[in-house]
C-alpha cells in the first residue's frame, strides 16, 4: 500500500466541503474537463455508466436551474453540471427490480466532488430542487432524469470548511 496516496486521499475527503458562496472567477474549460473525466471515470453497476453531465454556463440556461432551486447562494456560482441518468441504461438488480441508475450517478456525482475538491474548486450537492422546472428549462431529453445538481466554482474569499460534524465511526458501523 502507498502511505502517501492513502494520506492524501484522508486529506482530500477531510477537506471535501458543500461551498456555499462562490467567487465571480471563471473556471477555466481545461480544469472543467479535468473534473468531468473524473467523474467519467466512476465506477458502476456492470459498467453500464447511465449517466450524463449536462453543463450549464450560458446565462438562459442559468435562470432555468436557478428556477428550479431558487435560492440567494445559489445564484452565485459561476456554472452548474446536472448530473442526470438514463434509467433504460442502467443495470437492474434481477431479484427486486432495483434500477441502480441513481446510485451510479450519485457514485459519479461524489467523484466529481472530490476532484473538484483536488483542484481548488467548490461544490454543493443539491437535490432539493424541482425535476419538472429543471428538465423543461433545460429542454433536457426524455428518459434523461436529472439527480442532482452541483455549482461550481471557486469558493468566494474568506470561506472554509466548517468544522465536521458527523457521527462517531462506531455508531456507523454494524459488525455481524
Amino acid at each position: 500500500m502507498n502511505t502517501m496516496t492513502e494520506n492524501c486521499f484522508d486529506t482530500l475527503c477531510a477537506a471535501r466541503f458543500s461551498c456555499r458562496s462562490y467567487s465571480d472567477r471563471a473556471v477555466s474549460d481545461e480544469l472543467l474537463t479535468a473534473v468531468l473525466e473524473d467523474a467519467r471515470l466512476a465506477p458502476s453497476a456492470c459498467n453500464r455508466q447511465p449517466w450524463r453531465f449536462v453543463v450549464v454556463e450560458g446565462e438562459e440556461a442559468r435562470k432555468a436551474v436557478v428556477a428550479s432551486y431558487d435560492r440567494a447562494w445559489f445564484a452565485s456560482a459561476p456554472l452548474y453540471i446536472i448530473m442526470c441518468g438514463v434509467p433504460a441504461e442502467g443495470w437492474v438488480r434481477p431479484d427486486d427490480g432495483k434500477n441502480h441508475t441513481d446510485i451510479d450517478v450519485a457514485i459519479a456525482t461524489e467523484h466529481l466532488c472530490l476532484a473538484a475538491e483536488a483542484h481548488g474548486l467548490g461544490t454543493c450537492w443539491v437535490c432539493n430542487f424541482k425535476p419538472e422546472v429543471l428538465a423543461e428549462g433545460l429542454a433536457l431529453p426524455e428518459g434523461l432524469v436529472p439527480v442532482a445538481i452541483l455549482p461550481l466554482g471557486y469558493p468566494a474569499e474568506g470561506v472554509k470548511a466548517p468544522a465536521k460534524v458527523r457521527r462517531p465511526l462506531d455508531e456507523t458501523i454494524i459488525r455481524r
